[in-house]
């Protein structure tokens, strides 16, 4: 169970979570999927959309350290199983029912061929949507080979996340316990590990097959542990909190992904304006505290999670209606159409699920 000591107040950070959740959706839905929207004319904020995973990874690292420090300061194997059961009540309930709807799918298509040509196409054994790939994703390991494994391919992440909560609770008791030496210490090794991935990754973080994609997570993951021990800081705290700080961070962080500069740098300032967004009890948090923007957080996971299938069901419906399998053959005015209708749909499936599902596993 969370400790019940007194903790900042962390609510801001919902609306951010459920801005990033959006930010991906966009990304998929309009930079990767309907080429003719082009929203790389307008400057590459749209075709980085990636990075919101990897703002994702911090954020949970931040968030959890919130909500367990005190209960790891010291290992305990049977505070270590109720963490982990309590990730898997998070996250799986959610998963497994998008994992079948799309097995439904897969499914209902074949029984579609079946009534009409007598012949019935049994999954294949290996490679995506498979049975392998359906065994992986039961067990959440479909991260160590998403390219191969992934029925949902936006669940990679959260394959690779809950490698990282296997270690968490082995690694945030030495983090919350030491000093500013070794913190430091602590900082410079994180920041080394998010460089030699950048390294191997050749500047480009959109990693989520295989090893990298452990390797893109763990680093972030852990940073943003770390980074939630600057709040006991409160001189930083105060100076990272203001408006000034959280509006330039932001300002340079939208010019950063406007012209698409490398994206080291912008993974570092979202490191830096997490702790600024967490510290803030100013404007820019009565600015992000809205109804809107807390429900879109409220959705974040749900979203992030049934945009897949939204994206995967159309993709069925075009081939198998208008006969549509180049996407480029679509007009600006449809894909506009077709955006604003897997956007809407992918909105509504998660407001739906959210208090359905994803509440009650909690």
């Amino acid at each position: 169970m969370p400790s019940s000591s007194c903790r900042p107040d962390l609510r801001i950070l919902t609306p951010l979570r459920g801005i990033a959740a959006l930010w991906v959706v966009v990304y998929h839905f309009g930079d990767q999927y309907l080429p003719a929207l082009r929203p790389e004319q307008a400057g590459h904020l749209v075709g980085k959309g990636y990075l919101a995973v990897d703002l994702f990874f911090m954020l949970s690292g931040f968030v959890l350290t919130h909500v367990y420090h005190a209960d790891f300061t010291r290992f305990d194997p049977r505070r270590y199983r109720d963490f982990l059961a309590a990730r898997i009540a998070r996250l799986y309930p959610l998963h497994l029912l998008v994992l079948l709807a799309f097995v439904a799918t897969a499914v209902a298509g074949r029984l579609l061929e079946f009534a009409q040509t007598g012949h019935f196409e049994r999954l294949p054994a290996e490679g995506a949507h498979s049975v392998t790939a359906l065994l992986a994703n039961l067990l959440m390991l479909q991260g160590l080979a998403a390219g191969e494994l992934s029925w949902n391919y936006p669940a990679w992440s959260i394959s690779v996340e809950f490698f990282a909560y296997l270690l968490f609770p082995l690694a945030i008791g030495p983090i919350w316990r030491a000093d500013r030496r070794r913190g430091l210490l602590i900082a410079l090794a994180l920041a080394g590990g998010v460089l030699g991935f950048a390294w191997f990754a050749r500047g480009d973080f959109n990693q989520w097959n295989g090893p990298l994609a452990l390797a893109r997570c763990l680093p972030e993951f852990l940073l943003g542990s770390l980074l939630y021990t600057a709040l006991r800081r409160p001189a930083l705290a105060r100076h990272m909190g203001t408006d000034r700080v959280a509006v330039g961070l932001l300002v340079l962080g939208a010019l950063l992904l406007h012209f698409g500069a490398p994206d080291l740098l912008s993974v570092g300032l979202f490191a830096v304006l997490v702790l600024s967004l967490a510290a803030n009890r100013g404007r820019v948090q009565a600015l992000l505290d809205q109804p809107l923007l807390v429900r879109l957080g409220e959705l974040s996971y749900a979203l992030y999670l049934v945009h897949g299938f939204v994206e995967h069901l159309t993709t069925q419906l075009l081939e198998s209606g208008p006969g549509i399998v180049d996407r480029s053959q679509l007009g600006v005015a449809p894909s506009l159409a077709l955006f604003a209708a897997m956007t809407t749909l992918s909105l509504l499936i998660a407001a739906y699920v959210h208090p359905r599902i994803e509440m009650p596993g909690r």
